[in-house]
């Protein structure tokens, strides 16, 4: 029997199961948005435990590293399309975040970063001055 072999399709099998797909991602899947004052981002980690949740803060990236243990046991795997072990994802801040105060909370499976505007970035009054003595022309 003759059978037709693509060679790319183990490829795109491995590809899929290491940089997910649109349906499955394997990397932990964000949302981030801007709320006044502050930038909230939002990581589905449904699963992991907060103990094992890290958070670093390097010049202006922040790395989240987190872990979903591997099943154990004796059993035979049906499906395994949750992905397991380490995860990491990297954000560049903006030179207008405060990356010493950002704050995180972990509830229902969801991490929430909470990053402060720097107040630098802060839009600002400026005062204007006038003198109170007019210069006389030509003295």
């Amino acid at each position: 029997m003759l059978m037709r072999t693509d060679p790319f399709r183990e490829l795109d099998r491995i590809t899929q199961q290491v940089f997910g797909t649109a349906a499955r991602p394997t990397a932990m899947p964000m949302d981030a948005w801007r709320s006044g004052d502050e930038f909230v981002v939002e990581f589905d980690l449904p699963g992991v435990d907060p103990a094992g949740v890290e958070l670093d803060v390097e010049r202006n990236v922040l790395t989240v590293r987190a872990q979903r243990p591997v099943a154990e046991g004796p059993h035979e795997m049906v499906a395994a399309e949750r992905p397991r072990g380490v995860f990491s994802r990297q954000l560049i801040l903006g030179d207008n975040l405060d990356a010493e105060r950002i704050s995180a909370n972990y509830h229902a499976g969801v991490l929430t970063l909470r990053v402060p505007v720097a107040e630098r970035a802060k839009p600002r009054r400026i005062t204007v001055e006038t003198s109170e003595q007019p210069q006389a022309i030509g003295s």
